[in-house]
Formats: structure tokens, sequence, C-alpha cells
């Protein structure tokens, strides 16, 4: 938050272009630390130190995987939609999540059989759950701000009537966690590190993030690249006979 009330983020770019801030690497720093302090025997897997070869991570059985800053660009754009996140993966699922978005001051978190919350600022944490949508309503849609594309488009005809909002970052998934968004497809490309706190928040409150054959996302990956995905309620059967994919498990 230092770096981006100061309004220079000390913006650079990757080797894939996308882009970097100094918020990115000291949030990284912050973050490993603290891990490293608070669990010295789990190994972590950041974005921005993602260059373990593929021999030694695939002997994780545990591990904490991070994205200091997901939504860069949103930071960039000082609109507030960027996100902290924090997932702790057991033999390749997201077990425990916390997606913290420091502008709005609103954190989610759920837990594997804990169950999934969102707490505002210093407020009680109140629990939260997915909503299937009910026959006749439209259903809510959450899209990315910043990406965007033609078969997305035609999925969502699939659907029929529906209300479409804009998000960036992981908040997309939380709003369906929290049942203020009934949908969210993502058919661009993502890494892992960019839904695994999210999923397990999503799955705690009673959704799914399932590929379009509806499998739940694993991780640790060789390529650590996530295939298409939808995130809904895993009981929604009318949404997902819509989408013309099996419900997983």
């Amino acid at each position: 938050m230092e770096v981006y009330r100061s309004g220079d983020a000390g913006e650079t770019s990757k080797a894939d272009n996308s882009p970097l801030t100094m918020a990115d690497l000291a949030a990284h720093r912050t973050i490993v630390d603290a891990l490293t302090r608070l669990t010295p025997e789990i190994p972590i897997l950041s974005e921005e130190a993602a260059e373990i070869p593929y021999p030694e991570r695939s002997q994780w059985t545990r591990f904490w995987l991070v994205d200091p800053l997901d939504g860069t660009r949103e930071f960039i754009k000082r609109n507030g939609e960027f996100t902290v996140n924090i997932a702790l993966i057991e033999n390749g699922e997201p077990v425990l999540g916390v997606v913290y978005a420091p502008v709005p001051d609103v954190c989610y978190y759920g837990a594997r059989g804990a169950g999934a919350f969102m707490q505002r600022g210093n407020g009680a944490a109140q629990p939260i759950a997915v909503k299937p949508h009910t026959a006749g309503e439209p259903i809510k849609v959450v899209a990315s701000r910043s990406h965007s594309d033609a078969r997305t488009e035609a999925l969502l005809k699939q659907l029929g009537d529906h209300q479409c909002v804009s998000m960036g970052s992981s908040l997309k998934l939380c709003l369906v966690a929290e049942g203020a968004a009934h949908f969210y497809p993502r058919l661009g490309p993502t890494m892992e590190w960019d839904t695994a706190a999210a999923h397990a928040v999503v799955t705690a409150a009673g959704g799914a993030v399932c590929d379009m054959n509806g499998e739940e996302l694993r991780y640790n990956k060789a390529d650590l690249h996530n295939p298409e995905f939808l995130v809904l309620p895993a009981a929604d059967e009318a949404l997902f006979g819509l989408l013309k994919i099996r419900r997983p498990g």
C-alpha cells in the first residue's frame, strides 16, 4: 500500500511482457519470510520465485503456493481490484486459502472442513456460501476486467438470461464464493498461483473450480499452467446442465 499510495509503482516487465512492480517484490519478500518462520518445514512456491525444478517440486506433498500481488494491471490502473493470495496445497489440492484485498480491506479465507469466511476491516468474520441461482432469475456472471474474448461471449449465450459484472484479480472467484455471483468462466491462460487460494475459499464455501470436463483443477503440474476453468456452485445442477458439463465428483 505504500507503493500504491506513492503513485510510482516502479513498473517493469517480465520476460513474458507481464507487468511487475516494486509492490510484487516487496510483498513476495514479506510473505516468504513470514511463512518460513511460521512453518519452516513446508516449502514455498511463489510467482516471484517460481524457478524451482519440477523434479524437486514433484516430490512435494505439501507446500505453500503464493501470488504476492494478483491483478498487477489493476494495481497499476489504481482501481483497487488487486489481491494477495496464499494457499496451502496438499497432494495437488488446495486445502486452505487466504485472499486479501488491501484497498477495500476485505479478507476472504477458507479451509477444508472449516468453512469459508469474509472479514471487512476489523469487523467480525462472517461465514459465506455459494448461492445456486433459482429458476426465473438472471444468472449473475462475473468476468475479467482485463481479459475478454469471443469464446467467452459464446459460452455466456448458452446461459440465456444473465447479468455480467466486471472485476479484476482473484476477487472474481471470491464473488462466487460469497454468493454475490453465480458463475465465473475463464477461457484464457492463467497460472496456478492465480487461482489456488481463491479455489480453496470457493470449495470451502460449497463451490467448484473445474475444467471444461468437470474435473477439479489440480496443482503442482510440471508447467504450472491452469486449463480453462469454470467457477460455480457445486450443487447447481441446472447451471451445469446449461453449460453441458458434468458436475465434479
